[in-house]
């Protein structure tokens, strides 16, 4: 059994890591770069060490740096969370190198499934259904033309490695063939280092939907059922539930046995998600395998209130060696869980992220409410790393319980000192297509603008009091400054330490 864990990540990922590790009596091991030295994170672990400056190159992203805090910690394993190298396969390597545990797949299935190309053919050879495509040997700009003339318009031309949109745009049309293959190429070879770009027909109005696998050393891959995740924006997820409001019994079979098969034919072991587009309704509907993500997803907790589970309890168990704690056939979904990331950015002004103290910081208290946070009252979010400060997850008897009970969540969530995106999140939960289920990928790329135009809320007295008595004694926080004719706005305390919930 694992001793020592060192958790190579930083804000609600590594607390929520650090809670399962004293759940299970074992030591834990926070790493922090000098922005992050008062972090919870930092707090809540038994100890710390120390890896470098502010940029993320220069610590979390360091091989080195992380591993040089296990040799100084005495750790005898590694659990990388979610980004940053969660899904480095030289990382897992070099982990496995040192004899040093890695909580998640073998560097060899990461490497495998982190190339869009080879997760292709690994689920094509399994027989999962892909999206039409290929990537052509001749990645000229003609050799990507031909490709598309194959496939035929409209098409996505993707980078290769990584995701989260670079390196991806949309063709529709032959003219913008030409811009559109330049932009992906520099897009991906600066995100990622290659420039290696597939073709593939594009899906409209798609739905997002990803399965939960699970696999151990000892033969057994199961899956946990799906997540729907197709409230995105710019590619990026905003508000991911279970069940899926799309998936009857039989469609929910067929995908959740594909994403096993996938898994197998990866050699997949410790916990992964595969993630699919689906295309239409009821139980013939087509889906297609789109990639599978080589780690934890942010989203785990949704998952872990409908199906009674711990995932990073069972991550840590079959790392040690040990079976799969639970049996496919023992779980059942029970319930509706909702999820909302929680963002220190300003949706009003094109989502600007924010940065400064937060003055006031008070998590809600409602039954059937998780939160999920890496932030305290009086910390300070950062400009160096991603802006999101918490997931609120709602779990109730029905999607329309579980709409409510998170929007009430989020209504009683004062956060003072920087602008957040929680109203543009209700204005979400309120709209009469998320409501009705009624949503695909391209939701928020029709709506989202309109739900961005948030007016002033009234803020409760409490938090008026609060507002009155840190303009007496705080200056304002960093935050977005609206200019007009050369001047910067007129600034009262409300807008100088922004609206509450915003």
């Amino acid at each position: 059994m694992i001793r020592r864990l060192l958790i190579a990540n930083r804000g609600e990922i590594a607390v929520r890591i650090i809670k399962a590790c004293r759940e299970m009596a074992i030591d834990s091991v926070a790493v922090y770069s000098d922005a992050d030295a008062d972090a919870p994170h930092v707090a809540a672990a038994d100890r710390a060490v120390a890896i470098g400056p502010a940029p993320a190159v220069e610590s979390y992203l360091s091989i080195q740096r992380v591993l040089d805090a296990v040799r100084t910690s005495g750790a005898d394993a590694v659990h990388p969370g979610y980004g940053f190298l969660s899904e480095n396969a030289a990382f897992a390597g070099a982990c496995e190198k040192a004899g040093v545990v890695f909580v998640g797949p073998p560097a060899r299935a990461i490497a495998r499934m982190g190339s869009k190309i080879e997760a292709r053919r690994l689920a094509e050879s399994a027989g999962v259904p892909v999206v039409p495509g290929e990537t052509p040997d001749d990645q000229s700009d003609a050799g990507l033309r031909r490709a598309i003339d194959r496939v035929r318009l409209p098409v996505l031309v993707k980078a290769s490695a990584g995701g989260g949109g670079k390196g991806m745009r949309v063709v529709r049309d032959a003219a913008e063939i030409a811009d559109a293959v330049r932009a992906a190429r520099r897009e991906a070879a600066a995100a990622f280092g290659d420039g290696t770009l597939y073709v593939e027909r594009l899906i409209d109005r798609p739905r997002h939907v990803e399965v939960q696998i699970f696999a151990d050393s000892h033969g057994h891959t199961t899956h946990v059922f799906e997540r729907e995740c197709s409230v995105q924006r710019r590619h990026q997820k905003v508000i991911e539930e279970s069940p899926s409001p799309a998936l009857t019994p039989r469609l929910r079979a067929r995908m959740t046995d594909a994403a096993v098969k996938a898994a197998r034919a990866a050699e997949y072991t410790n916990a992964g998600t595969v993630e699919f587009l689906l295309d239409g309704t009821g139980d013939d509907a087509r889906f297609y395998f789109l990639e599978m993500n080589t780690r934890l997803q942010v989203e785990h907790g949704v998952t872990e209130a409908v199906a009674g589970v711990d995932l990073v309890h069972a991550q840590i168990l079959v790392a040690s060696g040990e079976p799969v704690p639970w049996s496919e056939g023992a779980l059942v979904q029970r319930g509706h869980a909702i999820e909302a990331r929680v963002y220190a950015e300003d949706p009003a002004h094109g989502f600007l992220p924010q940065a400064g103290r937060l003055l006031l910081y008070r998590e809600p208290r409602i039954p059937g409410i998780r939160i999920d946070a890496g932030v305290v009252e009086g910390g300070s979010v950062t400009v160096h790393y991603d802006p999101m400060l918490a997931k609120v997850i709602a779990l109730a008897e029905t999607r329309a319980l579980a709409i409510e009970r998170l929007a009430a969540a989020l209504r009683a969530y004062p956060i003072l000192g920087i602008r957040t995106n929680i109203p543009f999140l209700l204005r979400i939960l309120e709209h009469p297509r998320f409501q009705a289920g009624q949503i695909d990928t391209g939701f928020l790329d029709r709506e989202g603008a309109a739900l961005a135009e948030i007016a002033e809320p009234e803020p409760p007295a409490f938090v008026r009091d609060a507002i009155a008595a840190a303009a007496g004694h705080q200056s304002p926080a960093t935050r977005y400054q609206p200019q007009s004719g050369g001047h910067q706005a007129s600034v009262d305390p409300w807008t100088s330490l922004a609206a509450w919930g915003r």
